[in-house]
C-alpha cells in the first residue's frame, strides 16, 4: 500500500503539539516537538518578517529564512 495518511486534531487549550509517524507493518517511527507557549510562535514570525522586510517580492523558503542549506 502506497498511501500517505495526513491526521489534525485541535482542541482544548493545547498550543502546539506536532507528531510525524512514520508507520510500517511491524513498527513505528515518531518524532514529536510540544510548545508550551505561542511567544515561540510569535519569535518565528517576527523573525520571518525581519528576514523579509529588506527582500525583493519572489519565493522564499525556510532554508532561505533560516539560512540552512541543505545538501542533496
Amino acid at each position: 500500500n502506497k498511501e500517505l495518511g495526513l491526521h489534525a486534531i485541535r482542541g482544548g487549550t493545547i498550543v502546539g503539539d506536532h507528531t510525524v509517524m512514520l508507520a510500517g507493518p511491524e513498527e513505528t517511527l515518531q518524532i514529536a516537538h510540544s510548545a508550551q507557549s505561542r511567544a515561540v510562535f510569535a519569535r518565528g514570525a517576527l523573525a520571518a518578517a525581519r528576514f523579509l522586510a529588506d527582500k525583493p517580492a519572489g519565493r522564499y523558503s525556510m532554508d532561505d529564512i533560516l539560512k540552512i542549506k541543505l545538501e542533496t
